[in-house]
């Protein structure tokens, strides 16, 4: 079951256990139906907080390429996609949503300027490989962005699950090749 799907399913439950319990206590303050919907609306929150999935991101130091305007760089990428995340969660409106995809993409782009500067400006060795791959992903969340102004929520967790896993992959592999030999030209 879909994360906005279970959300609305605990909504739904929680309307009709409020209206069961209402129409129980028009039969009197002693009715035992109703106290017991009372103690399981009480106890729906602490369900809904086992049986959801965490979708937000959460920064690890491993993700850590030991440049700190980077690493500011990721932590920043990592909260937007945390927040295009919120979005969709919280079913806020689908402009939300879209600004929060903008926004992250944005970044993105800068942040890709940025490290290459940093890079080129460095010698890096690997600079051209690397900005091609920031290349290749731009395209590629150009696509995603296409399908999702398209299609919207019908394609969201392809969206998310997709930048999650190139983001990680992408920090974690590629962008962690040059931290030795930035660290060693004195960038830090």
């Amino acid at each position: 079951m879909k994360k906005h799907s279970k959300a609305l399913l605990y909504a739904a439950i929680i309307g009709l256990i409020i209206v069961a319990i209402f129409l129980g206590f028009l039969s009197g303050m002693n009715n035992p139906i109703s106290w017991i919907l009372i103690l399981a609306l009480l106890l729906i929150p602490f369900i809904y907080n086992k049986t959801k999935t965490e979708t937000q991101l959460k920064w690890k130091e491993e993700y850590s390429v030991g440049i700190e305007v980077l690493d500011l760089d990721h932590k920043k990428l990592i909260n937007l996609l945390n927040q295009f995340n919120t979005a969709y969660d919280y079913a806020m409106s689908e402009e939300f949503e879209r600004q929060a995809l903008d926004d992250l993409i944005d970044y993105t782009k800068y942040h890709f300027e940025r490290e290459e500067e940093i890079m080129s400006d460095n010698d890096y060795p690997n600079f051209d490989e690397h900005k091609k791959q920031h290349q290749d992903m731009i395209n590629q969340i150009s696509h995603m962005q296409d399908k999702y102004n398209e299609k919207g929520h019908e394609v969201f967790e392809e969206v998310c699950e997709f930048l999650t896993n190139w983001l990680i992959k992408h920090i974690n592999g590629t962008d962690k090749q040059y931290t030795q030999h930035l660290i060693e030209r004195g960038y830090k």
